[in-house]
């Protein structure tokens, strides 16, 4: 009913009637279920538009934002068939078959012209070997949780342990201070709520009124997580989550659910890893990736107990879920 309704309420002006990757606007229920159903046995191509590899994403783009939308995208029912689709496809993203678009097709191929340029130095910047196929890498998965080569990115200011780092290759997207344990996170300031972020977990009672740092990860980007501090992994967990739910708040969002990652904190799947820090000026850290739409799967390598140093690799996002 929810997903019939999110269509019929979807605008008939011109805007709606393609998605934000100019496609013709999918307008009903039956004809979603054909097109994912097709994405299955498909790789995301390159392409020069904002939803870049996020082809379920376009299709449900704008009935994110449809009263209809937002019921049915925070339903658990819903969240709990979407995880099975995204898993069929993650066993064929991580298949040899899913090498098909790592190509040097000039628009569409991951190392053609219009990639390349998106991604400038990419050869000298991650492990690859660009004499053989698809540049040695075993599937579109194993492309796009790419590693760095050697002295790519040095840790700021090593052995200064009153130095926290950035946990992974994003640009600052907000700053909150004195967040609070609970707010209303879905109207359009977006407030973070500290009970609804963790799942309602009593350690994290000692981050009110602290700061939460928020940092968007490009889809072009690097996709490995970082310790920002030296010391002992305390929690490491995964939380389901909603994978297309935006902020009814930002309304038709053409990038959906970008306009939304302040809520998206609270709702959509994350990982928690608590971090004392070895230096007690800096006390309890917390990283939580967060994962948005296709990129839905949070990695954490790492386990309770284990001692790392600031820097070190604590876990990556997969395309679609790995679980």
């Amino acid at each position: 009913m929810l997903f019939h309704q999110m269509f019929d309420e979807l605008p008939l002006n011109a805007q709606f009637n393609e998605t934000p990757i100019g496609s013709p606007q999918v307008r009903d229920y039956a004809h979603m279920l054909e097109l994912i159903n097709s994405i299955m046995t498909t790789a995301p191509a390159f392409d020069k538009m904002g939803l870049v590899g996020f082809p379920i994403n376009a299709i449900l783009d704008w009935p994110m934002g449809t009263p209809g939308g937002f019921a049915a995208f925070l339903n658990d029912k819903v969240n709990a068939q979407l995880r099975k689709i995204l898993y069929q496809w993650a066993a064929f993203l991580s298949s040899p078959d899913s090498r098909i678009v790592l190509t040097n097709d000039p628009k569409d191929g991951w190392f053609g012209r219009d990639a390349m340029a998106a991604m400038p130095d990419f050869e000298k910047k991650f492990i690859c070997d660009p004499g053989q196929p698809s540049y040695g890498f075993a599937s579109r998965d194993n492309f796009f949780t790419q590693q760095f080569r050697d002295r790519q990115r040095h840790v700021a200011a090593s052995g200064n342990e009153l130095v926290s780092v950035n946990a992974c290759e994003s640009a600052p997207y907000r700053i909150a201070r004195n967040v609070r344990l609970s707010d209303r996170f879905w109207i359009k300031a977006q407030p973070y709520s500290i009970r609804h972020m963790d799942a309602d977990d009593p350690l994290f009672k000692q981050f009110v009124g602290g700061m939460v740092c928020q940092a968007f990860l490009s889809a072009l980007s690097y996709h490995r997580w970082h310790s920002p501090v030296s010391g002992t992994i305390v929690k490491a967990i995964m939380i389901d989550g909603a994978y297309y739910s935006e902020a009814p708040a930002v309304g038709f969002d053409p990038l959906a659910p970008n306009e939304s990652q302040s809520y998206s904190t609270e709702v959509a799947p994350r990982a928690i890893l608590l971090i004392p820090a070895d230096n007690p000026r800096i006390g309890l850290m917390c990283v939580m990736p967060v994962g948005m739409a296709e990129v839905s799967t949070c990695d954490v390598t790492v386990y309770v107990g284990q001692h790392g140093n600031k820097g070190d690799q604590i876990g990556r996002f997969h395309k679609c879920d790995f679980k």
